[in-house]
């Protein structure tokens, strides 16, 4: 592996100066959480990400995959894998973010298994790759979309959440059929979310969904789909959540 350890060693010295042990417990019960945290709160962590990740360039896309890895894999703390998530997205690296870099965004959900790692690569670097590769990810995504890995079929689920008026509607709804009915609770939250997102845009034809598929829809899906309309072909409430 190419992996910098000089990164490496500078990123956990940076999070471990950072640490405060009083707000770690807390931070871990809230995630519910197996891996232990440092408690660090998220703006001088990410500044201290930044700085170190400026200070420690990495020159080709094996460097950046290999680091990124091997801190993934060798983390000890959550904060560290927090660091590999803004490692991958930092906009220096930009340019190693192409279909290569799919084995790794696929490695970081199906082991980190758990919202807030998955969410986060879903909606911006799966996102990302979508809007540069759309053939090649359509394909993917509607596989992940059948997967027996509850953690892809959420991604395939989220992976439009920023698009607004750029949603390929049928590859949503392509990713969201297979689990309309299935029982799991970040499955139904996923639809749910992804549905009240795409409100915004068109609240009408997100009524026009719900409707149409209400006996496979769960209530909680229903819920989360329709939080922020006000009936049936209004649009979204003034100063209504969009979380």
């Amino acid at each position: 592996m190419a992996a910098s350890q000089k990164l490496i060693r500078a990123l956990r010295k940076a999070l471990r100066e950072l640490a405060d042990p009083s707000k770690a417990p807390l931070m871990q019960a809230y995630m519910k959480s197996e891996m232990s945290y440092l408690g660090i709160p998220a703006v001088p962590f990410r500044k201290a990400v930044k700085a170190v990740l400026a200070a420690y360039p990495l020159d080709s896309f094996e460097d950046w995959r290999d680091t990124a890895l091997a801190l993934w894999r060798g983390a000890r703390y959550r904060e560290e894998r927090y660091a590999v998530i803004e490692l991958v997205g930092y906009r220096s690296y930009e340019k190693f973010r192409t279909l290569d870099a799919l084995p790794l965004y696929e490695e970081m959900i199906s082991t980190g298994a758990w919202w807030d790692y998955v969410d986060s690569i879903a909606g911006h670097r799966l996102g990302e790759l979508l809007r540069r590769y759309p053939k090649e990810l359509r394909a993917i995504l509607r596989d992940w979309a059948v997967s027996d890995d509850l953690w892809k079929r959420r991604s395939a689920i989220l992976t439009q959440l920023g698009f607004k008026g750029d949603t390929d509607l049928k590859l949503l709804y392509d990713c969201m059929r297979p689990s309309l009915e299935r029982p799991e609770f970040f499955l139904r939250k996923a639809i749910g979310w992804a549905l009240r997102q795409h409100a915004w845009t068109d609240p009408k034809e997100v009524v026009r969904f719900v409707k149409a598929h209400d006996k496979q829809l769960s209530p909680l899906s229903k819920r989360e789909a329709l939080k922020n309309i006000r009936g049936k072909n209004s649009g979204p409430r003034r100063g209504a959540s969009k979380s």
